[in-house]
């Protein structure tokens, strides 16, 4: 009998957007077992998106499905969301259902532990094996391994006062957490199971915000804590919970409310390390509490006025008595080594690249005789990110990782081994071994995509250079062309996703296959690290500070003025879409460059600095202190020239950048006269693809906005249609 022919996926926006997804679902929270013999991580080989627990051994070898939770759970079947090995290395603990769950590597079905349901996370085990943890309700919670028995440990928690849970402000008022944009994980365990740093945030003096919701049987308003730069912010401390007496202890350190927690850490000795950063970006203070949490202490700080948002961390040393951070006190982002009692770090990384990333960057591994660091950066080039060992007792750093494209990575407990979760321009993220002392080729321990991918053919990008047309600076794009290009012809150019930090060879996700659909369809699309992107110093990244709309819209200008020089390119039909700050971007750019751009679709522009969230300050700073970036940041002042083609995507329940500030923005043009169109979507938020149906619309009304104003030569009736 003949073979069955392969079947064929669709790169149309039904397709990209199918479940289960072509793409597939990548492998995620990789484990490496106490006793390094074996790495868990949580994936789903069908392309579902929920996943499962999968375990591998120290070689890659092919991995086993551990735990079926969506055989069984609820409609629409639930997957695992965290999971913890317990130092026997032989069982793990998961949460699953609302529910926490033990598994064997050696037993056919799991161990339920709890049956009290709710929204559980943040999921960990004590170093003595005692206890399990978990959040639920805004408080941290202890299962008792050997009783069975589940304590409240802490009494903090109280509920938003939002009535309809959506968005990224609907969390509690106070709680045991994270703050609203993440940052340091919500508690650490002491080494010797004694006691627990917490990180206790408190919103009851945030402002209250109402926001409209239309899909209930009537219109309501959902109230949620949400300050605008210039207000208080929530208040982030950290404090110790002593899990013999049940006692909470809140640390006394100054300015909760205009600070970030970036990172705390026990060392081996229990002497807690904290990492604090104003709001603002503009100071850093490194602390130090005793193992009784009596007194703190500075051991560092460090002062630039004109710092913005930036990619930190910090750990101890292996030798536990200096601390390892991430810092940007020149040029670079370089690894540090600091001794308490010491003024100044001494960098351990050159000063020519970036160490890259946040809290899982650096990590040490190794017993005392060989013990070792390992950090990402960016040396190779600015859209690539490796991973480096660098020996304990100095030396070169040695890189470990091969393959181009981007990489995290994962440190066996006996620093032999290394786990990789790796991707490129056209491949999603997989699951790798290799090994953490000499650069060798890696393992691969999953394919996720499904068999239809391979009739898909994406194309490879490539990168250019050019200049400014402002100054000096070298800018850095990357191109998708169509593989059947015809370079005899003029075809329409797109700019786009625009943001800062584009210009990765890492998979894009859905951003990344609605560029390779819209090359697909006749478009040559570009993307530019503008200013604000980390890679090319200092200066370039800062520089973005309060100038939104500034240079980097001329950075989007220079690339326009670039690519009309190629003799395939047609400058009269270029267009720039975006979300969040790209969708802003994309409206000043045909605010303030009118003719440059013939259509663009803004998806959640922030329009009005005024109502930037107050985390923002790190870019915006306060109005009080700035009060003329706030005005001229207005998209407002500059609409009367639009006379291009402008399509606005906005989500109704969007409470990063409140759909407001787009209603006032469209009342302004049309008392102009303005033609413009709106796309909106009643119950999205700011990522208003997160939802299929969601999704489909509003990529469709994109497409169909660039193909009515740019016409790909793939439509018909295009004009260069013959």
């Amino acid at each position: 009998m003949a073979q069955a022919p392969a079947p064929r996926a669709s790169l149309t926006i039904d397709g990209i957007l199918a479940s289960p997804s072509v793409f597939g679902t990548s492998p995620s929270q990789p484990a490496w077992s106490p006793d390094s013999r074996h790495l868990a991580f949580l994936w789903n080989d069908a392309g579902h998106p929920q996943r499962e627990i999968w375990v591998t051994d120290a070689a890659g070898a092919a991995p086993r499905r551990l735990t079926r939770a969506t055989d069984t759970g609820p409609q629409p079947a639930r997957g695992i969301g965290a999971m913890v090995w317990m130092p026997d290395g032989e069982s793990l603990a998961y949460l699953q259902g609302g529910d926490l769950w033990r598994i064997s590597l050696h037993a056919d079905a799991p161990e339920r532990l709890s049956v009290d349901g709710g929204d559980k996370s943040a999921l960990a085990v004590s170093p003595d094996g005692r206890y399990l943890s978990f959040l639920r309700s805004g408080d941290l919670w202890l299962y008792h391994a050997d009783t069975g028995r589940l304590v409240r440990a802490t009494r903090v928690g109280v509920p938003a006062i939002g009535s309809v849970p959506v968005g990224r402000y609907y969390v509690p008022d106070v709680e045991i957490g994270q703050y609203v944009w993440g940052g340091a994980p919500p508690y650490r365990w002491s080494p010797d199971s004694r006691r627990i740093a917490v990180q206790h945030v408190d919103r009851r003096h945030v402002r209250t915000v109402p926001f409209p919701y239309y899909l209930g049987d009537e219109t309501t308003v959902n109230h949620l804590r949400r300050g605008y730069p210039g207000d208080e912010n929530e208040s982030r401390t950290v404090g110790v919970y002593d899990v013999d007496s049940g006692e909470l202890r809140l640390l006394d350190l100054p300015g909760t409310r205009s600070i970030q927690i970036v990172n705390y850490e026990w060392s081996a000795s229990g002497t807690l390390l904290i990492d604090r950063e104003a709001d603002t970006a503009t100071d850093r203070w490194l602390l130090l509490a005793d193992a009784n949490q009596v007194t703190v202490r500075e051991i560092w700080h460090d002062h630039r006025p004109s710092r913005v948002y930036t990619a930190i961390t910090s750990t101890w040393h292996w030798d536990g008595q200096r601390v390892l951070f991430i810092g940007d006190l020149d040029d670079r982002y370089r690894l540090y080594a600091l001794q308490p009692g010491q003024k100044e770090p001494i960098p351990l990384t050159g000063p020519a690249f970036d160490v890259t990333g946040n809290l899982d960057v650096v990590t040490q591994r190794g017993d005392k005789n060989t013990p070792a660091i390992f950090y990402v950066s960016n040396e190779v080039n600015p859209y690539e990110r490796h991973v480096y060992r660098l020996e304990g007792q100095g030396g070169a750093a040695v890189r470990l990782t091969l393959r181009a494209g981007t990489h995290t990575p994962f440190v066996s407990p006996d620093g032999r081994r290394l786990a990789l979760l790796s991707s490129d321009h056209v491949t999603p993220g997989e699951l790798y071994v290799t090994d953490a002392s000499t650069p060798r080729e890696a393992t691969r321990v999953t394919t996720s995509p499904l068999a239809e991918w391979k009739s898909l053919t994406f194309v490879e990008p490539r990168y250019v250079t050019f200049k400014s047309r402002i100054d000096g600076y070298t800018l850095h794009a990357r191109i998708f062309e169509p593989a059947d290009l015809d370079r005899t012809r003029k075809h329409p150019v797109l700019l786009g996703p625009a943001y800062s930090n584009t210009v990765r060879n890492r998979w894009g996700g859905l951003n990344g296959a609605v560029q390779q659909l819209l090359v697909r369809r006749g478009y040559i699309v570009v993307q530019v690290d503008v200013r604000g992107s980390t890679g090319y110093g200092r200066a370039f990244r800062e520089e973005f500070l309060t100038d939104w709309g500034g240079k980097d819209l001329e950075d989007l200008h220079s690339t326009v003025e670039h690519f009309a020089t190629l003799p395939y390119v047609d400058a009269e039909r270029v267009g720039i879409w975006g979300s969040s700050y790209g969708g802003t971007l994309s409206v000043f750019a045909l605010f303030k460059k009118p003719g440059l751009f013939k259509a663009a679709v803004a998806g959640a522009p922030a329009v009005d600095p005024r109502f930037f969230g107050s985390d923002d300050v790190a870019i915006s700073r306060r109005p009080q202190s700035h009060p003329e970036a706030f005005e001229r940041g207005k998209a407002m002042l500059y609409a009367e020239n639009l006379r291009d083609h402008l399509l606005i995507i906005h989500g109704m329940q969007d409470d990063v950048v409140p759909f407001k500030t787009t209603v006032d923005l469209a009342e302004h043009l049309m008392r102009l006269g303005k033609d413009f169109d709106i796309a909106f979507a009643p119950g999205a938020t700011h990522g208003w693809t997160q939802h299929q149906h969601h999704a489909r619309y509003l990529l469709n009304k994109l497409a169909a906005h660039f193909d009515r104003y740019l016409q790909p030569e793939t439509m018909p009736g295009g004009p260069n249609e013959p």
